[in-house]
């Protein structure tokens, strides 16, 4: 029999798992290499700091099962510590948020490329779907989690599996999701598909009838929460540096008495450098009110600090404020979240009256970037959109809250940070306060009507001229110029003599007084020579002169006072 060269085709259900999941071994090749990169980044710091620490209690095994769990305590993976004094677990959740930054970074980036793969503005290559990218990214990244979870079990710090199955698989997901969100140029209507949850009437009355008007007043919301969560955390920042400085003192010798080996008091640099973003939420915490606690039945507010537990020193929880209750001092931690719900309250208002046009009383869109002119919007929707934003904002900083504490052991140190649903509660009290009635107030201040102007009562004073608009620079020349020649050329006013109608001789001296088209300076040159004249016309000779004739040319002749009589006879 003949043998057939045809090679053989792909089975029916492989074909169309090709044709309908388009890039999806690119994708979940993305989401482990993401994971990949960020389990290497913490393996290399850490063996750094093992082979420079001069004093190792544990080989390359142990570094490597160290970096492991540092990997998923990024994630905001719960930690158990087995070798303690006492022999009973210790938890360790406290997870440093600038770690959090590098697997958030890693995974948005590998959505992204998953997304636009080979697709090029030159090419006609389509986009990956959203879907397919998405899962494939976030499967590809939980593989590699998984197994590093189970070998980072095997060491001293092992992690709490209810809280790698719940962390790791969040994390992924929502930063996948913020790539392939990116990746299809942010649409909106993934965000406004959340906001189904809100109740009826306060969905209509955000949201208003038309679907611009709602994607306007949605960014708007969003736009004016990020402003306020980053007054919260600068304005945390900024207490935090104010009372390292005020603590300097008991910084500097908690950082030196932890260790003497340079290793370790660069160890102890970058655990500071790392935890500087806990830190500044603290105390956004501090300054909201409710505070934050260093332990069990240990709370740190601006009324009233608890004395701490015995801790260990360390350079951050130097600039903790002293035992005992607050001063004035500790209450000026309060105009941070007055600066923030003022902020919003601005933004707001800003986009919600947009920007006056040239004076006719126009508005331009909203936030004043030009394009068709639309109404103010009305004062419940500028009250509504502003508690919107302090919803949301109050949101992320219950987030944060709840990402920045955690226990560090068991007992009296179960608790360490603030709680987050007392954060939240006080940001969105706060901005409700603060927020709502300065975007109405601002509203109503730009939106007022003009006052008109006071009726003028009697007659204007004469002289008084109306004042008129610009003329241009060579109008306005040529009638100064005007003015200042008539002012020297003014026809002189001459009292005409009474003589008797009979003397003829008489009539060419009155002529000019009523003859219109009769000039008496014809003797002047009308044509100004181009070339320098020999003799200037304002030296002091020529105006004499000039003045002379001018004199001479205005004054009448001496006339008779009896006319001498005539040998022609008279009229019969």
């Amino acid at each position: 029999m003949p043998m057939t060269h045809r090679r053989p085709s792909l089975s029916p259900l492989l074909t169309r798992m090709r044709d309908r999941s388009p890039g999806l071994a690119a994708s979940l090749l993305g989401g482990a290499v993401a994971a990949g990169l960020g389990l290497g980044s913490f393996a290399v710091l850490v063996m750094v700091l093992w082979i420079s620490s001069p004093y190792p209690d544990s080989g390359p095994g142990g570094a490597l099962h160290m970096a492991a769990a540092l990997w998923l305590l990024a994630h905001g993976v719960e930690l158990v510590r087995t070798d303690t004094l006492s022999g009973i677990p210790a938890p360790v959740g406290v997870t440093p948020l600038l770690l959090l930054v590098l697997p958030v970074w890693l995974l948005h980036r590998a959505a992204r490329d998953a997304v636009l793969g080979g697709a090029d503005e030159d090419t006609d290559i389509p986009p990956v779907p959203a879907r397919t990218a998405w899962t494939g990214v976030a499967l590809g990244y939980l593989a590699v989690g998984t197994a590093a979870a189970l070998y980072a079990s095997g060491g001293e710090l092992s992690p709490s599996w209810s809280w790698t199955a719940v962390c790791l698989p969040l994390l992924a997901a929502g930063a996948a999701g913020s790539g392939v969100w990116t990746a299809y140029g942010r649409p909106r209507e993934p965000v406004l598909s959340v906001l189904v949850l809100l109740p009826a009437g306060l969905r209509r009355l955000v949201l208003g009838p038309e679907a611009r008007e709602s994607r306007a007043r949605i960014g708007t919301a969003l736009r004016a929460a990020g402003i306020g969560t980053a007054v919260f955390v600068g304005g945390g920042a900024l207490l935090l540096t104010a009372s390292l400085v005020w603590h300097g003192g008991a910084a500097q010798t908690s950082f030196l008495r932890l260790t003497e080996a340079l290793s370790g008091r660069f160890a102890v640099l970058l655990l500071c450098l790392a935890l500087i973003p806990n830190a500044a939420v603290w105390s956004a915490a501090y300054a909201l009110g409710p505070g934050f606690a260093l332990g069990t039945h240990h709370t740190v507010d601006p009324l009233n600090s608890a004395p701490a537990p015995l801790l260990p020193p360390f350079p951050l929880l130097a600039a903790v404020p002293d035992a005992g209750t607050g001063t004035p001092l500790n209450w000026l931690a309060g105009l941070v979240p007055l600066a923030a719900g003022l902020m919003v309250g601005w933004f707001v208002a800003r986009v919600a009256v947009g920007q006056r046009g040239d004076g006719e009383g126009e508005l331009t869109k909203p936030g004043g970037t030009g394009g068709p002119a639309s109404a103010p919007w009305p004062q419940g929707r500028t009250a509504a959109t502003a508690l919107l934003a302090a919803a949301l904002c109050a949101v992320a900083l219950a987030l944060f809250a709840e990402l920045s504490g955690g226990p560090l052991g068991g007992a009296a140190l179960a608790r360490f940070g603030p709680v987050w649903w007392q954060t939240g509660g006080a940001a969105l009290a706060w901005l409700a306060v603060v927020a709502v009635p300065t975007a109405m107030g601002l509203r109503a201040w730009r939106l007022r009507e003009p006052r008109a102007p006071k009726p003028t009562i009697g007659k204007p004073r004469e002289g008084a001229a109306e004042k008129a608009p610009d003329a241009p620079p060579r109008r306005r020349f040529l009638k100064s110029f005007t003015a200042v020649r008539g002012r020297f050329t003014r026809r002189p006013k001459v009292t005409p003599v009474p003589v008797p109608v009979q003397a003829p001789v008489d009539q060419p001296y009155l002529a000019y007084d009523h003859d219109p088209t009769f000039d008496p300076y014809d003797f002047l040159p009308v044509d100004v020579p181009s070339g320098p004249s020999p003799t200037p016309w304002y030296d002091d000779a020529s105006r004499e002169a000039r003045w002379a004739a001018l004199r001479e040319a205005a004054t009448p002749p001496e006339q008779p006072e009896h006319p001498e009589p005539t040998d022609e006879p008279g009229p019969n």
